[in-house]
């Protein structure tokens, strides 16, 4: 199995496009990621936090279907009210949580080896772009904040 991530995306205005849809359906049917969980939150105005079913979701995102009951339940309830106050009220969330598949044979051969995974991370794409900008006005300063 490769490395598994998960992702909370924050819709404002509980307005769900769909643009991004066909580029996950896309990565699930290529094998690049294996989706594992699919569930949306919303917190109302008054702060109250609400699980979503796919079936109550707007018409321009009913394309979500193909993803229902994608569920392995390492989503439980307390991760759906964490993953709702992290938002704004009014607004809606997708949490995805997905199996990074492109990365399991080479998992296999670091295990193989006798290596293990000893730290892991991600660097938000806002420092990155802050990074690239600084560097663009000569001040040098790291993705990482150095």
């Amino acid at each position: 199995m490769g490395p598994v991530d998960y992702l909370v995306v924050e819709f404002p205005g509980n307005r769900m496009t769909g643009e991004a849809l066909p580029l996950l359906v896309d990565l699930a049917e290529q094998g690049t990621i294996r989706i594992l969980d699919l569930r949306f939150v919303q917190k109302d105005a008054d702060g109250s936090i609400t699980a979503l079913e796919f079936s109550g979701l707007d018409e321009d995102t009913a394309a979500l279907t193909v993803f229902d009951g994608a569920s392995s339940d390492l989503l439980g309830q307390d991760d759906l009210e964490e993953a709702g106050r992290a938002l704004q009220p009014g607004n809606a969330a997708a949490i995805l949580v997905y199996e990074n598949r492109w990365a399991a044979p080479f998992a296999r051969a670091l295990r193989r080896g006798g290596a293990q995974m000893v730290a892991s991370g991600r660097i938000p794409v806002q420092a990155i772009l802050a990074s690239l900008d600084a560097e663009e006005d000569g001040s040098g300063r790291s993705a990482t904040g150095g």
